[in-house]
């Protein structure tokens, strides 16, 4: 990218490091699968390795949502927010416990949502962030895009800027055209 004045500005080391990054563009239900099964992988790590440490897969659970809002393709970003939650709540089947069969499991899973809210909005708002920015930038790059081929597509005017203006402000002038005689037309029968 060029500044202004045609020198070009020196990039930061770590955007340089952040490009060598894996950058894959996923669909929605792809970023939706990415993030579930990474979620219930975590959850699944954390019960075998830590006995289930809420502060560890909540402290897990940003950057997943931060990854999912970032390589989500630009047409699904709407679904990083959304998508986000839902793998919360998988990954925190394996460590609420609750026994008692599917009942007693359902409400381990729906009190570990109540008591671990701050990470599952945390996590949102982190997605969310991060999927406004993209989309903010993207806006701004299609509006540059067709500044520039506006630019690029008019002729260049040796006129006054006031002269062209009006010049464009009147209509028009209709070309006159003589009417074809109109001739009676016959029933069909």
């Amino acid at each position: 990218m060029r500044a202004p004045e045609g020198r070009s500005r020196p990039v930061p080391p770590v955007v340089l490091a952040l490009r060598k990054l894996p950058n894959p563009r996923l669909t929605g239900i792809g970023a939706g699968l990415f993030a579930a099964a990474s979620m219930l992988v975590l959850g699944c790590l954390d019960l075998l390795l830590l006995d289930g440490s809420p502060f560890v897969f909540g402290a897990l659970f940003l950057p997943v949502s931060a990854l999912t809002a970032l390589w989500v393709r630009p047409a699904d970003l709407v679904t990083a927010p959304i998508i986000v939650p839902i793998a919360f709540t998988v990954g925190v089947i394996p460590i609420a416990g609750g026994t008692g069969g599917f009942g007693g499991r359902t409400m381990a899973v729906v009190t570990a949502l109540a008591v671990h809210a701050g990470w599952l909005y945390g996590g949102t708002l982190v997605a969310g962030v991060i999927a406004t920015v993209r989309k903010v930038r993207l806006m701004r790059q299609r509006q540059r895009r067709l500044l520039l081929a506006a630019q690029t597509a008019r002729p260049a005017q040796t006129a006054r800027p006031g002269q062209a203006a009006a010049r464009t402000a009147q209509p028009p002038a209709r070309p006159r055209t003589s009417r074809p005689a109109q001739t009676p037309r016959r029933p069909q029968r």
